[in-house]
């Protein structure tokens, strides 16, 4: 059967059930898990819904404002002990896990220092480095005036060199500078666990209409379990990454945005020991 919009030819702005959840507000905080259940249920007898938001984030704001949940980006569940995501069927688009910052402390900064180059958008009062288009002795660029916006994964060294590796119970950022950069089992696992300590995964057909996006909510998974063997491989297999975003604020001092681990939509739920289809 060919799938219809959820919204009616009569009212084209407004479903009868949509309107009928949202207006129970924001009571997904203490909604309990068979509730959930129910409502991602009807979620899905709605067919496709009309993006709430223009862009990648579309689908998730969707999502939450169909279940009643208020956005945030706290590092913990969204309700209770489950976590929730979304994402488009087929997606190219990566989904970050969680960020963490390699070890030691000074990891990221040591990274910086040795890989990183000139900042390409530059503050209104940044000095020119070099004249007639010399070629800038990264070396002697002040550390201040450094980023380094970089994905690494175990395939090969990116364009600064830098590739990931495992030893043991650790997970390394490889090098030839002598940088020491890594994340321990532990430290994986309880970056994993704080963020997903129980996952709800729940994909979306999607479509295109006269430049709006719609999605419908038709499958849903709950993944539990971290298992550092099982990470692990998906490195060694290139499909889990690992993006370093250290830049500038817009007065031109140094931020750190984060090192996120990234992975396909399609091989989450690779990451979990347990996998079982809810929808």
């Amino acid at each position: 059967m060919e799938k219809q919009s959820g919204f009616s030819k009569s009212s084209p702005s407004v479903n009868p059930l949509w309107q009928t959840l949202s207006e129970k507000g924001h009571y997904y905080g203490f909604m309990e898990y068979q509730d959930f259940l129910k409502r991602i249920n009807e979620i899905k007898l709605m067919q496709y819904v009309k993006s709430h938001r223009v862009g990648d984030t579309g689908i998730g704001k969707t999502l939450e404002d169909l279940l009643g949940i208020t956005e945030n980006n706290i590092a913990g569940p969204d309700f209770a002990t489950y976590e929730l995501k979304s994402a488009r069927k087929e997606s190219v688009s990566m989904l970050t896990l969680f960020t963490k910052a390699p070890l030691p402390d000074s990891a990221n900064m040591n990274l910086l220092a040795a890989f990183g180059y000139a900042q390409r958008k530059k503050v209104d009062n940044f000095k020119q480095q070099t004249l007639g288009g010399t070629k800038i002795d990264e070396s002697k660029i002040p550390l201040g005036d450094k980023e380094l916006h970089v994905t690494v994964d175990a395939n090969q060294p990116n364009s600064v060199g830098l590739k990931l590796g495992i030893e043991e119970d650790k997970v390394l950022i490889d090098n030839k500078k002598g940088v020491v950069a890594y994340w321990d089992n532990s430290t994986l696992q309880n970056s994993f666990e704080k963020k997903y300590h129980k996952l709800i995964y729940v994909l979306a057909d999607h479509k295109k209409e006269k430049g709006a996006e719609y999605f419908w909510f038709d499958e849903a998974y709950l993944l539990d379990g971290f298992s550092f063997a099982m990470f692990s491989e998906l490195i060694k297999e290139g499909k889990l990454k690992v993006d370093i975003r250290i830049g500038h604020h817009a007065d031109g001092r140094l931020h750190d945005h984060g090192t996120g681990f990234r992975i396909l939509p399609k091989y989450l739920p690779q990451c979990f020991q347990k996998i079982d289809r809810i929808m």
